[in-house]
């Protein structure tokens, strides 16, 4: 007998054994034998994976025939899965294929439309059906009209049973024959995305198949299951795309909510993978942590379909659990993004082998078996969406019609002082998720600052994504459940550090806006004295560096000042004409581009007798070009280093050097000014403590976050003084809910306020003296003696949005958030936050631009 076929015999018997009810531990030896089933040497075909019983066209292309094997005895890479879904697009028409884009580093965004040839011909109609039918026209008979349901796979690329099930999945909807698989193609309308995350899939493939065995090893300390910094779970940049469905900052996220948006799906799979000692999980998660905003309807639909998922599991004698991890309350995550939709998002979650196959508390754990449940899951999907078609329908059209029922009939006002691009960056995001936004009729007045109308933005309540836009501005600090599986908060106006009118008449506003300037004219006036860049703009960073970096020498005014027309304030940059590299006229043509493409304000000046301070006065620091070193490696927050090189790199333009930790002692730092080390731990920055001292201490300037603190002080670098949370007794806590009781003491995410002296150089730019930070550590610093070293400081009451339990928050107020010191000749810089949180927060990212340009004056 073929070992395929073994292994299906061995699955039905399991799955007749938990049909009998026998004792526990008769399953649990046969749990054994079905996790073990397949030895190390082991290769399968691909009817180990496919419905008995059924004919498919011998026409279409099994994998094996275009890429060579069969899933699950190889890892897929990214190219080689291009090249199958193409192949099976050649050769049958139920399929079509798109490249939609390209990932950061060029990999083809592609996507499968899959459904009956005849619907295939009314796509457009079918679309427009499906529209009608979510704005509430009673005259659509939704007998006729297809679900729609979005399946996405390895969203993180080091969980690739998704994209190999892909694979399979894709080949069955393609070959199979008969009535069933009519049926289904006849009512759906199927958009197969085989990988979220490109990038990241290939750098996974590329580690498992270098390091894989001839005679397989599934010893789990081998190299396979251990691969090298950052991994493969995250894409180009290191950021976590299953975070990123709201924010939306990704190439490879901008792509797929727009498909969503397109189709408006009825249903979404995010499949994953968690650690090899598990089972399978599947949707609903924990019911205490769904967001409030999704509807009851929404978790009662997914429990139907998730009766399709056990059925199918237990006939292929599975173990699997379902509502005892994960939630749905963070919107920016796959499975729940959906939520606030109508739709149904359903997360997925296979135990991993990591590898081709790896020993686990269940005996080897093979990767065609985890291939097989995401296949499987893949069908069962497939079968509850056409069988709850209709419902599905209803729902979503009900959700549709009771958002903007009872949305109010006012709207959003969102402007920021000083900084139009970064409130045009907001609405971008906005527009892209097809909300409408206008702009006022008049300029408009917010907590006494003006602002021209066309820098402010009009959100209206009432609209189809009134739920959405409820959820995208709403604070909130009360919860059904302290544990959180992701972020707590995620506020847009907080984010974005806009100001907000949430009561803004609709008759005071403008048309719709249908495409957002990305440039602001600005007519810049020549001068042949100087020029003030105006630093609370979001892209001055960036013209500031490229001043620099054509050896201008531009300079920091560290007071206010103003001329005849205009106020500066802490920050500005003055640009002196005379005694530059070049000449006024170059230099003029030089700002008057940078300010149009960028979107900064640019002042000229006539004279340097201004009030305040004068043009030639002290307070005016020349600023020198950076030279940046990033500490990556092992020991350091993959996370966190990619949105420090993200927002450098990407954002600004601004050249970065990354170190790796490896490597670090044979590094000439004398090269550099700044060095900055993320959330770190380890031997990464503990191996180099005497040479990053030694730097430190000849002139170079330490920039430092998060649990980095740890080492800081371990190594005199900083004299820091953290508060620290008393032993506290667990009363009526049970055994059984003790990892809950400490969980709560977590910060996974909030949103709190800082007061801001603004005269401190890390706080040029900012026009209030206070601010909304993120915060997910437990880092409490005490702050210090002297009022004036405590320029970042948390409120008397600092909770804004999200959960943190009432000891912690006794910790934190009127903590510190920001420290320097000097050390010898250097500086070295500390946050106890994150400003850079997942390159959304460009809100506080300015936090860390004034670090490295101004740490002089610190």
């Amino acid at each position: 007998m073929k070992p395929f076929l073994i292994l299906e015999t061995v699955s039905l018997f399991l799955a007749k054994i938990s049909q009998m009810k026998l004792k526990s531990i008769l399953i649990l030896g046969c749990v054994s034998l079905l996790s073990s089933y397949l030895s190390a040497q082991t290769q399968v075909d691909l009817s180990y994976y496919l419905p008995q019983n059924i004919e498919f066209n011998s026409a279409i292309p099994k994998p094996s025939e275009v890429i060579h094997f069969t899933p699950g005895n190889q890892h897929v890479s990214h190219d080689r899965l291009v090249q199958y879904m193409y192949a099976l697009a050649d050769a049958s028409p139920r399929i079509h294929i798109e490249n939609r884009g390209f990932t950061y580093e060029n990999r083809p965004l592609i996507l499968l439309t899959i459904t009956s040839e005849k619907n295939h011909e009314n796509l457009a109609e079918i679309k427009n059906n499906r529209n009608l039918l979510i704005n509430g026209k009673s005259d659509v008979d939704i007998s006729e009209v297809p679900v729609v349901i979005n399946q996405g796979y390895s969203v993180h690329g080091n969980e690739p049973s998704g994209s190999n099930a892909a694979l399979v999945y894709a080949y069955y909807l393609a070959a199979a024959e008969g009535e069933e698989i009519q049926d289904f193609l006849n009512h759906t309308i199927i958009l197969l995305d085989p990988c979220f995350n490109p990038d990241g899939l290939q750098r996974f493939a590329s580690w498992v198949n270098t390091n894989k065995s001839e005679f397989l090893n599934p010893d789990a300390n081998d190299r396979e299951f251990s691969e090298t910094w950052p991994r493969g779970r995250t894409n180009h940049y290191w950021f976590d795309l299953n975070r990123d469905w709201l924010p939306v900052q990704h190439p490879s996220s901008q792509t797929r909510i727009k498909t969503f948006h397109e189709w408006k799906p009825n249903v979404l799979t995010d499949h994953h993978e968690m650690y090899p000692n598990s089972t399978f999980f599947f949707q609903p998660g924990i019911p205490e942590r769904t967001h409030p905003l999704t509807p009851q309807k929404n978790q009662e639909l997914t429990q139907k379909i998730a009766n399709f998922h056990a059925s199918s599991l237990d006939e292929a004698g599975s173990f699997y659990y379902t509502k005892e991890s994960f939630d749905d309350f963070y919107y920016g995550k796959g499975s729940t993004f959906p939520d606030i939709h109508g739709s149904v998002g359903i997360l997925f979650e296979q135990a991993s082998s990591r590898g081709h196959v790896q020993e686990t508390d269940f005996g080897n754990l093979s990767f065609p078996f985890t291939v097989k449940n995401q296949f499987l899951t893949s069908l069962s999907t497939l079968k509850a969406s056409v069988d709850l078609r209709e419902n599905l329908l209803n729902y979503q059209r009900d959700f549709y019609k009771n958002s903007i029922e009872n949305a109010e009939d006012d709207a959003y006002l969102i402007a920021k002082k000083n900084d139009p691009f970064l409130v045009n960056e907001l609405g971008k995001i906005l527009q892209q998720h097809q909300i409408k936004i206008h702009r006022p009729s008049d300029d408009v007045t917010i907590k006494g600052n003006v602002f021209p109308k066309h820098e402010v933005l009009v959100v209206p309540k009432k609209q189809m994504q009134a739920k959405l836009i409820e959820a995208m501005f709403e604070d909130r600090t009360q919860f059904k459940d302290s544990l959180f599986y992701d972020v707590s908060a995620f506020s847009f106006k907080h984010s974005f550090g806009v100001a907000l009118d949430q009561n803004f008449p609709m008759k005071k506003a403008s048309g719709e806006i249908t495409e957002l300037e990305t440039q602001f004219k600005h007519q810049l006036r020549k001068s042949d004295y100087a020029y003030v860049l105006r630093w609370s703009d979001f892209n001055a960073p960036k013209v500031l560096f490229t001043l620099l970096d054509k050896g201008l020498r531009p300079r920091v005014a560290n007071k206010q000042f103003k001329n005849d027309t205009t106020e500066f304030d802490y920050g500005s940059i003055l640009i002196p004409v005379q005694n530059q590299v070049i000449n006024s006229s170059e230099i003029f043509e030089l700002l008057n581009n940078l300010a149009s493409e960028n979107t900064v304000n640019i002042t000229p000046i006539t004279s340097g007798l201004t009030e305040g301070v004068s043009l030639g006065s002290p307070s005016f620091q020349t600023l020198q070009k950076p030279k940046i070193a990033l500490l990556v490696g092992d020991g350091v927050s993959v996370s966190d280093a990619g949105e420090i090189w993200h927002l450098l790199d990407y954002r600004y333009e601004i050249p970065v050097t990354k170190l790796d930790a490896r490597n670090f002692s044979r590094v000439d730092l004398s090269k550099y000014t700044h060095l900055i080390i993320p959330n770190a731990y380890g031997n990464g920055i503990n191996t180099n403590t005497d040479q990053i001292k030694t730097w430190v201490q000849n002139g170079g300037h330490l920039i430092s976050f998060r649990n980095s603190i740890s080492w800081l002080k371990s190594s005199n670098l900083i004299n820091a003084e953290l508060k620290k949370q008393e032993n506290t007794e667990a009363k009526n806590v049970s055994y059984e809910n003790r990892r809950n009781y400490y969980g709560a003491q977590r910060i996974g995410g909030a949103i709190f306020e800082v007061n801001l002296d603004r005269t401190h150089p890390i706080n040029f730019g900012f026009t209030t003296s206070k601010m909304a930070v993120f915060r997910n550590t437990t880092q409490f610093l005490e702050p210090d003696k002297d009022s004036f070293n405590n320029p970042i400081q948390y409120s008397e009451n600092p909770l804004l949005s999200g959960y943190i339990s009432e000891e912690n928050l006794a910790l934190l107020k009127n903590t510190s958030a920001f420290k320097t010191a000097n050390l010898g000749s250097g500086k070295v810089i500390y946050f106890t936050d994150n400003p850079n949180f997942r390159a959304f927060w460009l809100g506080t990212s300015k936090l860390m631009m004034n670090a490295i340009f101004f740490s002089n004056d610190m």
